[in-house]
């Protein structure tokens, strides 16, 4: 994978007994876990240690380094820090035995024994730990001096995070003490647990690979926390210009609003079309070097993430067409319903632009032209979405510099009447969730031009009919097996028809079906047996070409 310096599967006894040390980047999230992951995590230790399984796969651990000595845990804080805080508590379980004079020496043994190898070494004197393991600026001084030390816990003072982390103390504690009741049982739980619990450990060497990894390994719907790198990447930022304590306030104010609104896995996406809104396109995958590259002193990113802060609002909206922002703009709400069936991404980018530097009715139009672009380019004639990406990205800088819609801009890659007309005439949607939504779309376009009738898109009420019936039985044995197969998903051979009566049709003779069709309330369904005596690939695409005709008056620019 392009970006990785090394990918190796590792135990936990080569990750922490390897003389190495991990460092939680200092303002990566909080400690978060709570019990419920506490507890799934012990059933699958408990899993491998009563040999119920070989071991147990942890998932992927991101590791960034520049010496290979000291690494920094990129993706993975929350499962190390677990472990940590189990081993602990296990060392905390050897040591009340030590304490209650059961097998002393060997317990004593044990204590240390753990400690060296997997926390880090403990000055008797002073206390002072140097830890395997350091966490982030707010967890780490709670974990070194009060954790690692097996100190009695505070019961106040502690902030969430912490507060958490003692509370994980206190449930391992107990079900180590309630499962082994013996030093040998504890020491034996801890060596199995960290000889079959096992990592991806991935090894990157700055951040761009680390954020390129992230990329990678969510396209194969593996979920990284691609948002907590640029976090720590923007807070490191402005931590080396000396700020001062309410300057981070302020921004750790600024990000939590701004993942409260989109949460951490929009983010990326979000990122990406703000800054094509914005600046010259970007790459996905070159998003985090774009904003590395411009976003360097704490200025920028304090107006940058302002500025997400401000147009997340916006982008969020244009992702839902009932947002409140639209509440009664029936316009504006139906085009975003069509974006959203359609499932399209290359607009908002431009969207945002519009909305943010247009006013009202230019907005409405430039919302209404680039929907019907996108059924004519997308959805119908199905064109490169890269040309599409420039040009609009053209008209977002024309957009931001003179705060005027140039519809010319759009004009470049709309594509000519008669080749809409037939891409349209030869179109076909296999049976998909979002393809039945886009069919109920343009047979519900049609319906109201010919007929002035609304139908509900949502509603449970109606769904597709396909004429000549997807399984070819006795009824229908004149028609070829050949022919079934180009034409059973044809647009002309599909029709909007009420769910009771869909099922009252089923795979009836033609015949049979017209009678079912007169009985429907939708005029497009009722004029089928009205037009066509007979039902056939002819019949199928001299419907098409009507719905075609109808299609290129419909959606034009």
């Amino acid at each position: 994978m392009k970006g990785i310096q090394d990918t190796t599967s590792s135990t936990l006894r080569q990750l922490l007994g390897n003389g190495l040390t991990y460092e939680i980047p200092k303002f990566q999230r909080d400690y978060s876990w709570e019990t419920e992951q506490w507890d799934d995590l012990w059933q699958d230790i408990q899993s491998v240690v009563n040999d119920e399984e070989p071991g147990h796969y942890l998932g992927y651990l991101v590791l960034q380094t520049k010496d290979d000595k000291v690494f920094q845990v990129i993706d993975g804080q929350q499962r190390i820090t677990t472990i940590s805080i189990l081993i602990l508590s296990a060392i905390k379980a050897l040591q009340a035995l030590v304490d209650q004079g059961i097998e002393p020496d060997k317990n004593a043994k044990r204590v240390d024994s753990f400690r060296n190898n997997y926390i880090g070494y403990l000055d008797p004197v002073t206390l002072i730990a140097t830890n395997k393991l350091r966490l982030n600026r707010n967890n780490d001084d709670f974990y070194r001096s009060k954790l690692v030390t097996l100190e009695q816990l505070p019961q106040r003072g502690l902030n969430s995070s912490e507060r958490l982390m003692k509370n994980c103390f206190e449930w391992f504690e107990t079900k180590i003490k309630g499962t082994y009741a013996t030093g040998e049982a504890v020491a034996e739980f801890i060596d199995k647990t960290i000889d079959k619990i096992f990592f991806t450990v991935i090894s990157v060497n700055d951040e761009l690979n680390a954020f390129k990894v992230f990329e990678t390994l969510n396209a194969r719907g593996v979920q990284l926390s691609a948002s907590d790198l640029l976090k720590n990447y923007l807070f490191s930022v402005v931590d080396s210009d000396n700020p001062h304590k309410s300057e981070i306030s302020e921004i750790e104010s600024i990000w939590g609003k701004i993942i409260g609104k989109l949460g951490s896995e929009k983010l990326s996406e979000f990122l990406r079309v703000y800054w094509n809104s914005k600046y010259k396109t970007v790459r996905k995958n070159d998003i985090f070097k774009a904003i590395r590259r411009n976003i360097s002193h704490k200025k920028a990113v304090f107006d940058l993430l302002r500025n997400l802060d401000s147009s997340a609002d916006t982008y969020m909206a244009l992702r839902n067409p009932f947002d409140e922002l639209w509440k009664g703009d029936k316009q504006i709400s139906n085009n975003l319903t069509a974006l959203k069936i359609f499932q399209v991404r290359q607009p908002f980018s431009l969207l945002l632009a519009a909305y943010e530097h247009l006013d009202l009715q230019k907005f409405k139009k430039a919302l209404s032209e680039i929907t019907t672009l996108s059924f004519r380019y997308n959805i119908i004639s199905g064109l490169n979405p890269n040309d599409q990406e420039t040009v609009y990205n053209e008209l977002s800088q024309s957009i931001r510099t003179n705060n005027d819609y140039d519809r010319t801009i759009i004009k470049k890659i709309d594509p000519k009447d008669d080749s809409f007309e037939t891409d349209f005439s030869n179109k076909e949607f296999k049976r998909t969730t979002r393809n039945h939504k886009i069919v109920k779309y343009i047979l519900s376009k049609v319906e109201r031009k010919l007929y002035s009738a609304d139908i509900d898109l949502f509603s449970d009420i109606y769904t597709i009919e396909h004429v000549m019936p997807e399984s070819n039985d006795a009824r229908w044995e004149h028609i070829p097996d050949e022919v079934f197969e180009r034409c059973i998903y044809r647009l002309g051979n599909l029709a909007i028809l009420e769910n009771k009566l869909n099922k009252e049709s089923g795979t009836k003779s033609y015949e049979d079906k017209k009678l079912v069709y007169s009985k429907s309330s939708l005029l497009t369904t009722q004029s089928i047996p009205q037009h066509y005596d007979e039902w056939g690939e002819d019949e199928i695409n001299s419907r098409q070409r009507q719905i075609a005709h109808q299609a290129k008056q419909i959606w034009k620019i």
